[in-house]
């Protein structure tokens, strides 16, 4: 059962200041070591983490359209416990970790969330959705 969809935008142009932003810690507090690693070797990748960004927003508007009319679990959610990686065709998903995962598997034993990323010209976006299933499955 689909519980929760999210969506984000991002300008490309704008969110490369903030990641060029030299005495900013942005990046390292957002992105995990093999999401940097992987976007640093993409022909684009002011536009790669701009996109992986908007995906981590998306999820966050999916699980929380999943709480509906429930208080969220707590103000402040570690960007890096919410990561995007890839299959060995390039294909997104997403991977949580720390207390993200712990809370998500606490409200719903069994979920999956599907990723779908893009750029192109200056916007970049996600789109997530995010499923329920009964425990016998």
């Amino acid at each position: 059962m689909i519980c929760g969809i999210g969506t984000d935008v991002v300008d490309i142009a704008g969110f490369r200041e903030q990641l060029d932003d030299s005495a900013s810690g942005f990046v390292s507090a957002t992105f995990t070591g093999q999401e940097q690693g992987y976007v640093n070797q993409r022909p684009q990748p002011y536009a790669s983490f701009a996109a992986r960004f908007a995906a981590k927003e998306a999820f966050i508007k999916a699980w929380s359209g999943s709480r509906y009319g429930f208080p969220p679990h707590r103000p402040h959610i570690d960007l890096r416990e919410i990561e995007v990686t890839q299959d060995g065709y390039g294909r997104p998903r997403l991977q949580l970790h720390g207390q993200v995962q712990m809370l998500v598997n606490s409200e719903h034993s069994v979920h999956r969330t599907h990723l779908s990323i893009s750029h192109d010209g200056d916007i970049a976006s996600a789109f997530v959705i995010f499923e329920t299933f009964p425990e016998s499955v």
